[in-house]
């Protein structure tokens, strides 16, 4: 669900090849409208059953974005087929189900807590979750996510030409992963028939305008304006570490990793 999306159509492209993978569209593109294994879908008007009846799913990624309400509804009816069926559900969630804890990186088991509207919601389709057997549901949490064609690059190339300020928070302290190695991660757990939660982010901390700033030297020889946001005057923290549920060394990834391989290219 959500195959459209940066996240969504990265995992397709990455499992496409393996499984017989389906994926939902709501903007119209021709790649997708002319693709078979693409359903237009809008969470505000459509129904998923159908689209569950037609595919009849063993495993439902959920990367779906839109009208918060609607992902509510859309989340309740997934959890209800996979409670009815045999199929396992793996949901996006963020970084930001934490965001009310500054002071510290969060681990798989900590609890929740959001001063977000967005970690809120993600906080409550969790919960829906975590309400079915811990064999049928996935929850994978993601940092920051950058790769070149991801839309945090896109918008700080798009901010450096256009000679607009790229903001930078000198006090916030994260971790981060890319498009490439955040779908490895996912096919290494399908492959595995893994379940539970999962933070899929690197290894290691980097404070935010540091990590920014190495990305745009990176990206080419260019003078940015920098905005710095303060929103504290401490340190404060937004990063999902893995400690319970660790991936194999070969699937682990640090920062600087990201830097080098997935900006340049």
């Amino acid at each position: 669900m959500g195959g459209s999306g940066f996240l969504g159509n990265a995992l397709y492209k990455e499992l496409c090849g393996y499984f017989d993978t389906y994926g939902t569209f709501f903007n119209a593109r021709r790649s997708f409208e002319g693709n078979k294994q693409f359903f237009r879908y809008d969470l505000e008007e459509d129904d998923v059953f159908e689209i569950l009846e037609k595919v009849r799913p063993q495993l439902i990624i959920s990367a779906l974005r839109g009208n918060f309400a609607g992902q509510i509804q859309a989340h309740q009816h997934l959890v209800e087929y996979v409670s009815k069926h045999d199929c396992k559900i793996y949901f996006l969630s963020s970084a930001n189900v934490f965001d009310a804890y500054s002071k510290y990186p969060s681990y798989e088991y900590d609890k929740t807590l959001s001063d977000s509207v967005y970690g809120r919601l993600k906080i409550k389709i969790e919960n829906m979750l975590l309400r079915l057997p811990k064999k049928k549901m996935g929850i994978l949490r993601i940092p920051m996510v950058f790769g070149n064609q991801s839309p945090r690059v896109k918008e700080i190339k798009g901010n450096i030409q256009n000679n607009l300020p790229v903001e930078v928070f000198p006090n916030l302290v994260v971790n981060v992963t890319n498009d490439d190695k955040f779908t490895q991660q996912v096919h290494y757990l399908i492959n595995r028939d893994k379940s539970g939660i999962f933070h899929l982010g690197s290894n290691d901390l980097v404070h935010h305008d540091d990590f920014i700033r190495e990305i745009i030297d990176r990206i080419g020889s260019f003078n940015p304006i920098y905005k710095r946001v303060y929103t504290t005057n401490e340190e404060r923290y937004l990063a999902v570490l893995p400690k319970e549920n660790k991936l194999p060394k070969n699937l682990q990834i640090g920062y600087q990793e990201i830097i080098d391989h997935h900006v340049l290219g």
